[in-house]
């Protein structure tokens, strides 16, 4: 008996034992001898396999009852050694959380990841305040751009832990005017970004950022940024006066010198 009959007689325990196991070569014998019997657990084993290679995949790709399942077409799409053709034809019809998936992964050709970031864009709106939160903590570059404008704190929060978030990229979010006081608290009140001299500068830019934090980030300023805050005609009285009396002090070096900023500084 040929080995492609013995495979095809195997059950199908052993068939996935066998698609875990194969080489290259073997692996896509199997697979054009036994597609006919596959279920969505054999093609995760193909899937699997370290020696799946592009030829492989589009054999799977082949079986069309297999490629009514949700879970294998998503496999599919996700697996970097997807042929970009193939994969881009099932971008469009993936659930968000495998789009973010398929944008953070950078083992996937970048075409493919863009084309991600689009569809996931495109659903942001529709997507619950917990989906995203979900979407801010890990999204791209590109992502965040579209969710720095969010005015829900708890998105806006989850967006600060996001390890992908620059300071440039922030910036924006902490200048723009329409920021409410909530979120520029948030930034200031935050480890991370709460301490870069940049984002403290922005914030006491802002007339929507709350006194407190105005208060307690003045002190530390270099006195020319004082004079800068101190033009903007949009900020309260209240503000003026205290950057006037910083001023004032640091004319006899009590505060506010033009010397970098001693505690955070990158």
């Amino acid at each position: 008996m040929s080995e492609p009959i013995a495979a095809r007689a195997a059950s199908a325990e052993d068939l996935g034992a066998l698609l875990r196991q194969a080489g290259a070569s073997r692996l896509l014998e199997l697979v054009i001898d036994n597609g006919f019997r596959f279920d969505v657990r054999h093609a995760r084993q193909v899937l699997l396999n370290p020696h799946v290679a592009a030829p492989v995949i589009e054999e799977l790709v082949c079986n069309r009852r297999l490629m009514t399942r949700y879970e294998v077409r998503s496999a599919v799409a996700r697996h970097r050694r997807t042929p970009q053709t193939v994969a881009l034809r099932f971008i469009s019809g993936l659930f968000w959380r495998d789009l973010l998936d398929i944008a953070a992964d950078m083992r996937i050709a970048p075409a493919v990841r863009r084309v991600a970031e689009k569809y996931l864009i495109r659903r942001l709106e529709r997507l619950t305040i917990g989906e995203r939160i979900a979407v801010a903590r890990r999204a791209t570059p590109t992502v965040i751009e579209e969710l720095r404008g969010v005015r829900h704190p708890l998105v806006f929060k989850a967006l600060l832990d996001n390890p992908r978030l620059t300071e440039e990229a922030l910036l924006p979010a902490v200048i723009e005017r329409e920021a409410t006081p909530k979120i520029l608290d948030l930034v200031a009140k935050n480890p991370r970004w709460g301490s870069r001299y940049a984002v403290r500068q922005a914030l006491c830019r802002n007339p929507q950022t709350p006194f407190q934090a105005i208060f307690e980030i003045l002190p530390r300023l270099r006195r020319r940024h004082l004079r800068e805050i101190a033009a903007i005609e949009t900020h309260s009285w209240i503000v003026h006066h205290r950057v006037q009396e910083l001023l004032e002090a640091s004319s006899d070096g009590a505060a506010a010198a033009d010397t970098p900023d001693e505690i955070h500084r990158i």
